[in-house]
């Protein structure tokens, strides 16, 4: 009896110490996981040197579009000098936010006679790279978000009529809801994570062989992305659509201006965390003032794999190519006409 009690007593004490363990153990990954996203968070607000002296710049980055307050046909464009001071005005009253004028781009609507009567008049950008007013434990995601709800939907009133802004975050810019769609993707599709990243509207020069070449080199693109893991594949050629519809608007269209990278990665991992790092930064080049902005995805049309199929096909193609040409013209030389007369001896 006094054993049955002492094993039930045992038992009891065993089970309370292994609670006590998971609460532990949760409490601890709680904590491990707090401090991981706590570590995200002040890394956002970093600048990250990598390869070649290049590094990322942390800043935040909004699209916004002007539309009239009502289906409204301009006699005239817009003016972007009073646009801009309205919207500058605005942040330094109502949000106390002061933002420098080249931080606000805007391009209004030239065409007029093409604009239909709900349709934008002006889009544009806006950037914040003076981040120092974050502390640190403040997080940026939350700021970048508020900013924009606190943007979208205010109106203008410029020479009398009245026009709406809308505002959202670059899709470019959000690593959560891209890491939530190929999530998604991967799930559905049964395919695994992905490993490839895609990046438009780097600097071509930048990635360049200096005094060699102003096209991207594949060797010093290698180079600068191997920051972020090991490779596997790589590709890297010029991007000559990227801001296209922008540069016809200004007139000023370069080709070869800017270069589009697809590079895969050994890990997932290095995929993940090279979006993450890339996702709300520009790219700024050592003893350059200027700031470039690029477009940051990942692989959903299995990049490497289609070429590789395609590559396959073509090679396919070129040895059967090469086999119908072989007895094409076997079938010419060794036809009845080209038979030579057999010899007999008389």
């Amino acid at each position: 009896m006094f054993v049955s009690k002492f094993l039930c007593k045992n038992d009891q004490n065993s089970i309370l110490y292994k609670k006590k363990r998971l609460r532990f153990s949760a409490k601890s990954e709680g904590r491990k996981m707090s401090e991981e996203k706590k570590e995200e968070e002040e890394e956002a607000l970093k600048t990250l040197e990598i390869e070649n002296g290049l590094r990322l710049v942390p800043r935040v980055k909004l699209n916004l579009v002007i539309y009239p307050s009502t289906p409204l046909t301009l006699s005239h464009p817009i003016d972007e000098w009073k646009t801009k001071r309205a919207l500058i005005d605005f942040l330094h009253t109502s949000l106390s936010l002061t933002l420098p004028e080249e931080d606000l781009h805007l391009t209004r609507h030239k065409n007029l006679k093409k604009r239909k009567r709900d349709d934008p008049v002006a889009a544009g950008t806006l950037r914040v790279w003076d981040l120092s007013f974050l502390p640190t434990t403040n997080r940026y995601l939350e700021w970048r978000n508020r900013l924009a709800e606190n943007l979208n939907g205010i109106e203008l009133n410029l020479e009398g009529v009245k026009f709406k802004l809308a505002v959202t975050v670059p899709a470019s810019d959000d690593f959560n809801s891209m890491k939530k769609e190929w999530e998604e993707h991967s799930a559905f599709r049964s395919v695994g994570e992905p490993d490839t990243v895609v990046l438009r509207g780097m600097p071509s020069r930048w990635f360049a062989e200096p005094r060699v070449s102003s096209k991207p080199s594949m060797l010093v693109t290698h180079t600068i992305l191997s920051t972020f893991g090991k490779i596997r594949n790589l590709n890297v050629g010029e991007d000559n659509e990227y801001g296209k519809d922008e540069s016809e608007n200004s007139g000023d269209l370069v080709s070869g201006l800017y270069c589009k990278i697809v590079v895969q990665f050994d890990k997932y991992k290095d995929c993940h965390d090279a979006i993450r790092v890339l996702c709300g930064r520009s790219m700024q080049k050592q003893g350059s003032r200027l700031k470039a902005d690029y477009e940051v995805s990942w692989d959903k049309d299995r990049f490497f794999r289609n070429s590789r199929n395609q590559s396959e096909d073509k090679n396919s193609m070129a040895s059967s190519s090469a086999a119908d040409n072989y007895r094409s013209e076997a079938s010419r030389r060794h036809g009845p006409e080209n038979v030579r007369p057999r010899r007999f001896k008389e």
